[in-house]
């Protein structure tokens, strides 16, 4: 098989994807040159790591892969139809993607960045998630050649000690974005008044924090690749 990894990170996850598909050629893609060169370690033969924008993905492939990385990518409305049409028929498409956006979390996030000095510093900047409803994916999968498709949501619980842990949790996630746009000297003070934003919820720990990720599953029907390419 030919298989690719998008937003492959420090190469894992792609290693472990490699075992299971012996015999095939497995290609992690990533953007950040400091992921790559962790992800490299694991390079071996079948095994390859290459830079890349997940959007700007080309080529022919029997399964497309992803693990928690396409909620970086807009528009999916237009990225899911383009990601299906580099598959072979009879290829797959798996995908996991964080789907927690509308989590106090985030909404405080948000809520912060709306407020002065911050709004000002980001030229009223705030990021727009671009994760879609599970039956809009399903949708998309069905009208881009999708077959056996599968979309669920899943709940997971993580206990946190409080909301500190909270703020560690989402520094490393959401917050990436407004730090990269903010001057350093706020990011104390962006975080003091998150954190107290948090402290109106969640006063006292443990917390019981849910996280929400969407997995989609489909084949490219070998059929309408039939059709398409009689058309041709």
């Amino acid at each position: 098989m030919s298989v690719v990894d998008l937003g492959c990170g420090t190469g894992e996850l792609t290693r472990r994807l490699a075992d299971r598909l012996p015999g095939s050629s497995v290609v992690g893609l990533d953007s950040s040159p400091k992921m790559l060169e962790k992800a490299k370690e694991q390079a071996r033969p079948g095994l390859t790591f290459a830079a890349g924008e997940i959007e700007n993905i080309s080529g022919l492939w029997d399964l497309i892969f992803s693990h928690a990385a396409i909620q970086w990518v807009d528009n999916h409305n237009l990225l899911i139809p383009r990601l299906m049409s580099l598959l072979r028929p009879g290829g797959q498409l798996a995908v996991q993607l964080p789907s927690n956006h509308r989590h106090p979390s985030i909404i405080m996030i948000v809520e912060t960045a709306g407020e002065e000095p911050f709004r000002s510093a980001l030229s009223g900047w705030v990021r727009e998630p671009p994760v879609l409803e599970i039956d809009e994916y399903a949708e998309l999968l069905n009208r881009s050649g999708g077959t056996e498709i599968t979309v669920i949501e899943k709940v997971y619980g993580h206990i946190m000690d409080d909301v500190d842990a909270i703020v560690e949790w989402t520094s490393g996630t959401a917050l990436i974005p407004y730090f990269e746009r903010l001057p350093a000297e706020l990011h104390p003070l962006f975080l003091n008044s998150y954190r107290e934003k948090l402290a109106t919820i969640w006063p006292h720990g443990p917390i019981y924090f849910t996280f929400r990720r969407i997995f989609m599953i489909a084949t490219l029907s070998w059929v309408d690749q039939e059709i398409s390419t009689e058309r041709q």
